[in-house]
């Protein structure tokens, strides 16, 4: 079936948005794990395939699968990195694919909090990771090192009282080391690792942050376009007065992420 125009905004809105932070974290969190060449490797909740890239260039694979609910999501993967050592499906992170097993790593990259049962989804991953092979994860640090998004629900809240509910440092309390750890020890993993990655994510200017944000694809982006006009333009003053500026105009912010890694027993 041929992907609409709007399957392939959804996707393009996403690399808008966040893709282009989403890569430079997949890489450092690809570092951190420092696994040996010629590993086969599962990314669950691919997305566009910015975990799956870093693995690719950084990780010197046997294989690599990625799998997504959302197939504009792993259409767009597909068409970027297709090629003999990468398979792209659509599927359930939840209930993972029958063909799937004995892989070396199983990963996923912003994607644990999202699930409606995240022990589930680890345990899927376990399951078709095999003994001694690697279960890891990263997620944004919503509650304090996702500064991009942080500017923008503490100016919201100054006058939305909705905005404390939708605020994702509320809404995930799984994306603290605390949870996760439990979570990993939960699923039997040994020796678990927890450690907070940090990238840069300037801006070149206001604009640019702000266009990103109020056409981007996610929770924050559809709150943006959910608001009435007046309202819009009272947000958007309020973060361009509290938004750290560079002599240049360009906006340094940075976003923060807890990675997490186990062992399967």
């Amino acid at each position: 079936m041929a992907e609409t125009r709007d399957e392939q905004d959804v996707a393009l809105d996403y690399d808008r948005f966040m893709g282009r932070w989403s890569a430079l974290m997949a890489q450092m969190f690809v570092d951190w794990l420092a696994l040996p060449a010629g590993y086969r490797w599962l990314d669950v909740g691919c997305g566009t395939g910015a975990l799956t890239a870093a693995i690719l260039d950084r990780a010197a694979p046997q294989e690599v699968w990625g799998i997504d609910p959302e197939k504009a999501y792993v259409r767009r993967a597909a068409e970027r990195l297709g090629g003999d050592r990468r398979h792209f499906i659509v599927g359930d992170a939840q209930t993972l694919p029958g063909e799937l097993g004995g892989l070396d790593v199983a990963v996923s990259g912003l994607v644990l909090n999202l699930l409606p049962d995240p022990a589930a989804g680890l345990r899927e991953k376990v399951r078709v990771t095999r003994p001694g092979g690697v279960v890891a994860a990263y997620v944004w640090d919503f509650a304090g090192g996702m500064r991009l998004l942080r500017h923008l629900w503490d100016a919201a809240r100054t006058f939305d009282p909705v905005a404390d509910a939708l605020d994702q440092g509320n809404r995930y309390p799984l994306c603290r080391p605390e949870p996760l750890r439990a979570l990993f020890e939960s699923a039997g993993l040994r020796a678990i690792g927890v450690e907070g990655l940090q990238i840069a994510t300037p801006f070149q200017d206001f604009n640019d942050y702000w266009e990103s944000l109020a056409s981007g694809h996610g929770n924050a982006p559809a709150y943006v376009r959910s608001l009435a006009p007046h309202q819009r333009q009272r947000l958007r003053e309020t973060i361009r007065k509290y938004l750290p500026k560079a002599p240049d105009g360009s906006i340094p912010l940075t976003a923060g992420a807890w990675a997490i890694r186990g062992t399967r027993a």
